[in-house]
């Protein structure tokens, strides 16, 4: 027996009814279920500035610890291997520690991965979390002070001084990361209270494929 099409309340065939009620479900409703805009304003001048500040801290840190992770097991070789210890490895690890260190710790504040205590913080209200935040930044203006204020003395102090066993370098250029350590950092603090802190990445364990 050929099957027959019933109308609707309307008076529709069904199978029409069927096709208009898809189309209607095919059109997005104006003003809900959206799908939400992309911003594609272009980042703010000093975040662009900051940012490549940021890079290029992390290159010179991330070469001093990968040319320590050479020197010193050289250094370890000659002396028990060889029998005759090299004097350059062990000054030379302890000048690039230096910039690791300075380098490092401005990458890190400006990264949010340096070590902290946040337990009383997060307990607060909003409104005295801020003010800590405030507070905490403002030692680390106080800090960043130190390092360029008293470092860039150190440097002039002992600019005249060489090492013993690298004659051409000065001692006071081995210093030189302490205050550009400090005024970087000073910088990174300027960012974060003038435009606020700069996006954290995702962490690519969020992101991995299954």
């Amino acid at each position: 027996m050929a099957s027959t099409s019933h109308p609707d309340p309307e008076g529709r065939p069904q199978g029409a009814s069927r096709r208009m009620q898809d189309e209607d479900a095919a059109e997005p409703l104006p003003g809900a279920g959206s799908a939400p805009e992309i911003d594609d304003a272009a980042p703010h001048p000093l975040r662009r500035a900051m940012d490549t500040l940021y890079y290029a801290c992390a290159i010179i840190a991330g070469s001093a610890l990968v040319l320590i992770s050479l020197i010193v097991p050289w250094g370890v070789y000659t002396r028990y291997v060889l029998d005759s210890a090299s004097s350059w490895p062990e000054p030379m690890a302890v000048l690039l520690s230096i910039v690791l260190t300075f380098f490092g710790a401005a990458v890190c504040y400006r990264s949010g991965v340096h070590m902290r205590v946040t337990v009383v913080r997060d307990l607060l209200p909003a409104g005295a979390g801020r003010a800590v935040d405030l507070i905490a930044e403002g030692l680390m203006i106080v800090v960043g002070l130190f390092m360029v204020i008293w470092g860039g003395r150190l440097v002039a102090a002992t600019w005249q001084q060489v090492i013993a066993e690298f004659q051409f370098l000065s001692v006071g250029v081995t210093y030189l990361p302490i205050p550009i350590g400090g005024a970087v950092t000073l910088l990174f603090i300027a960012e974060r209270l003038l435009i606020g802190p700069p996006p954290q990445r995702t962490d690519w364990r969020e992101v991995a494929p299954d």
